[in-house]
């Protein structure tokens, strides 16, 4: 796992665990849900590049030679 959906991970069950027993007014609750949101979308970005540079062919790199076929 990365660093932000390690980090994303502990704060929705901190968050969780501080809904459950009420010790978050209506104001606090609606800041944890907002940054919250914000790392979530940071993990989601994170998650997307690192799977297109799984995907991606890497290139020619200068002075190579392809390998014979067969």
């Amino acid at each position: 796992m990365t660093d932000a959906l390690i980090e994303l991970t502990a704060r929705l069950e901190t968050t969780a665990q501080r809904l459950r027993a009420g010790e978050l007014d209506p104001e606090a609750t609606l800041m944890q849900i907002e940054e919250l949101a914000r790392l979530a979308s940071e993990a989601s970005a994170e998650v997307d590049e690192r799977m297109r540079a799984a995907l991606e062919p890497l290139p020619d790199l200068p002075g190579q030679l392809p390998l014979p076929a067969g």
